[in-house]
């Protein structure tokens, strides 16, 4: 499958840099053929940082949401619902959430949904509460749209395991669920355009990525990143996914990226 077959595509995100880091160049090359995308973001990430005396919650949102728009810009979309529900509190939120994502999905009718899988890609209890909430306006507002959950491979993780060794991503147990190649859905081809691309937009939410810049340097994290796979969603048992760590158990700076690329 390409990402032409997508059609209009809705992501559906928890944080700002989730889709940047999960699906840039899906956004990018759906963009740059002329399909619609449309990007929804649950919350402005106002606790996303390791150092709360300077950033403080309004003063860090305000700033996120400025460096989202420069983000989506780079990539060519262009159309963007922020929920405004709290950062970290994603779970605690009523069914009236899934009514406002119904109504976003009826109005754009997507061909296909992408947004985190059950376990919430990183055990993310914000991923995973979207990822519920996605699931279920899908169902009730478009259920023939194609629903795409972001993924890791077998093969990527063994090429970067020293970069995982340096950084505290997954944030339950038993993560990451990863897949062979040959199982993807979708597997978006970057050149180096697109690569360098991706970078740009990362970077333009430095409170979030600028430490991970740092200790990676820039080149590593753009090869790290120039890779998007996707499979389709299956049915999953009702369960509860694992053990998450709250924000403040996590190394400070870098670690405030929660949302693997």
């Amino acid at each position: 499958m390409s990402v032409s077959a997508l059609g209009t595509v809705l992501g559906i995100w928890a944080h700002p840099d989730d889709e940047v880091y999960l699906s840039a160049g899906l956004m990018a090359t759906a963009r740059d053929a002329g399909q619609r995308v449309v990007c929804v973001t649950a919350t402005l990430g106002e606790h996303g940082t390791g150092d709360p005396v300077s950033w403080p919650p309004a003063r860090l949102a305000a700033v996120r949401a400025h460096e989202q728009r420069a983000s989506l810009a780079v990539l060519g979309v262009t159309e963007h619902h922020v929920l405004g529900l709290p950062d970290g509190g994603c779970a605690e939120q009523g069914e009236a959430v899934v009514d406002r994502l119904a109504a976003i999905v009826a109005e754009v009718r997507p061909d296909t949904i992408v947004t985190f899988g059950p376990d919430g890609f990183t055990g993310h209890a914000d991923h995973q509460a979207v990822s519920r909430w996605a699931t279920a306006a899908r169902k009730r507002a478009a259920p023939n749209a194609r629903l795409l959950h972001p993924v890791l491979t077998h093969e990527f993780l063994a090429r970067w395991q020293d970069v995982y060794d340096r950084i505290d991503v997954f944030l339950a147990d038993g993560l990451p669920h990863a897949v062979p190649a040959a199982a993807l859905s979708l597997d978006v081809l970057f050149d180096d355009a697109l690569a360098d691309r991706k970078l740009v937009a990362l970077r333009a939410q430095a409170t979030q990525t600028s430490g991970l810049v740092a200790l990676l340097g820039e080149q590593t994290v753009r090869d790290w990143c120039a890779t998007e796979g996707f499979i389709d969603a299956r049915p999953v048992p009702d369960r509860t996914w694992a053990s998450w760590r709250p924000a403040a158990a996590r190394v400070p700076d870098y670690a405030v990226w929660d949302h693997q690329c």
